[in-house]
């Protein structure tokens, strides 16, 4: 889905791969210029030069002819849309022969009208080849096609005939068909081609079969056979079956050759183990046997020149897991061996430096790879990714350019990469420039990026834009049900309900509506406070062919519960229930948690037994709404009921629940069993996570009021050092100190308030006032009430009984104090400032008559 666009990396697989090119038994290695000649050991074409192998992908799509061998019977099946036609054949040596003469099939068992569609590659052969060929893809009968060449076809040409065939059931016709033929011999190169080909259409069958005739036949597998096999196996998803293969190797003696080895490291790497692939490297790189592990002391002695190719792959492997020193000494090692890098080895390192946050290094690979090799197109694209992943968007912006004048032409990855991240910084005029230049060069603009730009406009405020941008995208006939939905969502998770809606219509108009983009639309109708239009449309669903799915119910009781509306949301639950889309308690969790917000605790424990009654177990989210909505009412037995119950169900206990069953233990006064909890939520926590600071304080309050100041001043000092010590800390510590006539810790506690300027709360003024009324700091009590009325703070009655305590000491009569109080109940501003001057009157005359 395109919910909550992100950019997605594997829609950018070709952007950031380091992935290099893989090794077939026919691959051409790319031209590499080297200042010293490395020499790989075991070639397969009998020379010195990289072993060539193909990479052409076997045609899957075709599925009209499949031959198959069942419990010895000869069959041949043919696609069961063409009336599920049946024929004999003969099979020998496990394949499929080309006699058959059944009603709709030509002589060689294939059906007529079928062609090879033989590769126009072919063109680019001398000699006869390209009219064998044509020959082959124009003709189904194998006979006929080759009768004009049928004895002058070298060990070459029928080689270059056999990696050419694109279709498994063709090669394999071909195949027999050289087979059939007395003049000619087939060796362990045409063996190769085959068992590439099958192990690439995941015939493993007949791949096992061809490997016992060679067996049979006494054609003795060579190194690129044995890599054959682990590199169809491996990228079948058959791992176990390539090290199976890996294993005879060895058991025979062979070691692998470095294209061999190259294979197995890919395989490795492809499964993401990086430490095996590191174990057989090393092996390898030494000469050792694979029976034994590393040396002494994990280091490589190599004995052998390797070529750029599988240094490549190892300094990707050693990247993919983050070992980046070993990728750097790898690195290093190659110039060394005077092995020049190649712009795969460049792209690789920068990628690789560039994830781990090495920008110097990223600068400094650039500058060396420009004074040997030109950046590629895959060069820029990697840059212009790290640079926007880092929030540089102008260097990011600077390598699109570079590469434009450098006469390389950005690919869609180049744009939609570049494009992406000015949407998301609403960069609307680079944004709208990049995507005049994408159509004057036919770029494409995917769904991904359509949905992120729509996006854009709207967060910029430009709907009337946002809304032309979708209408190009929906009036050209391409967008699918994931990119209605994406722009529904990105209307409705803003609020633009009626936009949303009109999106959703688009949709309807094309008949693309599925279940997400209603999924979407109640969601978006829940973010709009729209609860009866959510609940209209899922409704409506039925009506128009689409059946709601659990995200549809879930998202209908999740919005009906956070508005308040458990009672509805308990009804479409129950229908959830009957459907049988409940498999978990997380919606019968939103319906209690909104009735406990609602205070009915009765229908929330309803709903918890019915939960139970059906099987359904509840988590540990469960019992911690259930544990704090008792613990808020001071019901211990009820809270501790669910406890019990927990426990039973072998849940054990998160922080959540202890701070719910700390807050309980404190509103009934029960210290032992919240020192108990206290205890186990330090055990929880570590050196980054900590008490939070409602539990701490709720410690403290049942230490001061209990005048255990040691205790409560060892969790304040610690609250302190971490920062996390608030104004109802320091309010709760001041009170201690008062109660227990320690005035001098409490003056400071008081100084410290008011010097860090935290005070929100009449309580933590009222705790101050109080405490200088009582210990005659009556010129810092009047500085502290001013202060509190300067801040917009309203006083309570408790803040005047502590200045009339002040008051009457300095002299003013019981009377005179209860007046002032009146003419403040009956106006309050005129009330305040005569309590206000009174007292710095009178604090003032006392300051006077202490200093004569």
């Amino acid at each position: 889905m395109l919910l909550n666009l992100r950019l997605d990396g594997n829609c950018l697989h070709v952007l950031c791969s380091t992935k290099t090119l893989p090794i077939f038994p026919l691959d051409k290695f790319p031209p590499i210029k080297k200042l010293k000649q490395s020499y790989v050991p075991g070639t397969h074409d009998g020379d010195k030069r990289p072993p060539q192998r193909s990479t052409r992908n076997c045609d899957r799509g075709i599925g009209t002819v499949a031959h198959e061998v069942f419990a010895g019977k000869n069959l041949l099946i043919v696609n069961p849309g063409d009336n599920n036609r049946v024929g004999k054949s003969r099979i020998r040596d496990g394949f499929v022969d080309k006699r058959a003469g059944d009603v709709g099939f030509s002589g060689n068992g294939m059906v007529g009208k079928m062609h090879a569609k033989c590769s126009t590659k072919g063109l680019s052969y001398g000699g006869c080849i390209p009219a064998i060929l044509e020959a082959l893809d124009r003709i189904d009968d194998v006979e006929e096609a080759l009768s004009p060449w049928a004895e002058r076809l070298s060990s070459k040409e029928r080689t270059i005939i056999l990696k050419e065939q694109t279709r498994w059931e063709r090669a394999v016709e071909i195949f027999e068909w050289f087979k059939s033929k007395e003049y000619y011999e087939l060796n362990v190169i045409h063996y190769n081609i085959m068992l590439r080909i099958l192990g690439k259409a995941c015939k493993w069958r007949y791949v096992q079969s061809l490997w016992d005739e060679m067996i049979r036949k006494d054609i003795k597998p060579i190194n690129s056979t044995y890599g054959t096999l682990i590199d169809v196996y491996s990228k079948g998803g058959l791992k176990v079956h390539a090290l199976c293969w890996l294993g005879k190797m060895s058991k025979i003696g062979m070691q692998p050759d470095e294209v061999t080895t190259g294979i197995v490291l890919q395989m490795y790497k492809k499964a993401r183990e990086f430490q095996k692939a590191e174990d057989f490297f090393k092996k390898w790189s030494c000469g050792k046997p694979f029976g034994t592990l590393r040396g002494k002391d994990n280091k490589v002695e190599s004995h052998v020149c390797l070529s750029s190719y599988t240094y490549n792959t190892m300094i990707d492997t050693y990247g993919k897991s983050g070992q980046i020193k070993e990728a750097s000494e790898t690195f290093k090692r190659m110039l060394e061996e005077g092995i020049v890098p190649t712009t795969v080895t460049f792209n690789t390192m920068i990628h690789m430096y560039g994830n781990n946050g090495h920008v110097g290094e990223v600068t400094s690979l650039m500058k060396m790879m420009k004074l040997q090799w030109v950046p590629d197109t895959r060069t820029y694209n990697i840059l212009i990714s790290l640079h926007t992943k880092n929030n540089d968007i102008e260097r990011a912006a600077s390598y699109f350019k570079e590469m434009k004048d450098a006469g390389l032409k950005p690919d869609p990855v180049s744009y939609r990469t570049l494009l992406y991240a000015f949407s998301i910084r609403h960069m609307v005029a680079e944004a709208e420039e990049l995507i005049a230049e994408m159509d004057d060069n036919n770029v494409e603009i995917d769904e991904y990026t359509q949905s992120a730009l729509t996006r854009m406009f709207i967060e910029a405020e430009m709907l009337e834009k946002s809304w032309a941008w979708f209408q190009r995208f929906h009036l050209a006939g391409n967008m699918s049900s994931e990119g209605y939905s994406a722009n529904i969502d990105a209307y409705g998770e803003r609020g633009y309900l009626s936009e949303a809606e009109k999106v959703f219509i688009c949709c309807q108009e094309v008949n693309k509506r599925t279940v997400i983009e209603y999924n979407v639309m109640i969601k978006a109708y829940g973010i709009g406070k729209s609860c009866e239009k959510a609940c209209e449309l899922f409704e409506s669903m039925m009506s128009y062919g689409v059946a709601p799915d659990k995200c549809t119910y879930n998202t209908l009781v999740q919005i009906l519960a956070s508005s308040d509306m458990p009672h509805k949301a308990r009804c479409y639950l129950e229908k959830m229930r009957e459907t049988g889309y409940v498999s978990d308690c997380i919606p019968y969790c939103a319906v209690i948690s909104s009735f406990v917000k609602l205070g009915q605790l009765n229908m929330a424990e309803e709903v918890y037994k019915e939960m139970v009654d059906f099987n359904i177990e509840p988590d540990v989210v469960v019992y911690g709404v259930l544990i704090n909505a008792f613990a808020d009412t001071g019901n211990v037995q009820e809270a501790m009921s669910y406890v019990q119950a927990m426990k039973e169900a072998g849940i054990p206990g998160n922080s959540v629940i202890y701070n719910s069953l700390i807050k309980l233990y404190t509103k009934v006064g029960y210290l032992s069993e919240a020192e108990a909890i206290y205890r186990k939520l330090l055990q929880l926590c570590n050196k980054t996570q900590y008490p939070d600071v409602y539990t701490s304080n709720c410690m403290i309050n049942l230490y001061s009021e209990r005048s255990m100041v040691k205790k409560a001043e060892a969790i304040f000092e610690s609250m302190k050092q971490r920062g996390e010590a608030n104004e109802f800390t320091f309010a709760m510590m001041l009170c201690m100190y008062k109660k227990n006539g320690r005035f001098e810790e409490a003056t400071q506690i008081a100084k410290q308030l008011r010097e860090m300027k935290i005070l929100t709360d009449p309580l933590s003024y009222n705790s101050i006032l109080g405490l200088y009324a009582v210990d005659g700091r009556f010129k810092e009590a009047v500085e502290t009430f001013k202060e509190m009325v300067s801040s917009g703070i309203q006083p309570d009655d408790s803040t005047f009984k502590s200045l009339g305590t002040i008051l009457i000491k300095l002299g003013l009569s019981k009377k005179a104090v209860r007046k002032i109080e009146e003419v403040r109940k009956q106006e309050t501003k005129r009330g305040l400032d005569l309590w206000i001057t009174t007292l710095s009157s009178l604090v003032g005359i006392q300051s006077n008559i202490e200093k004569l």
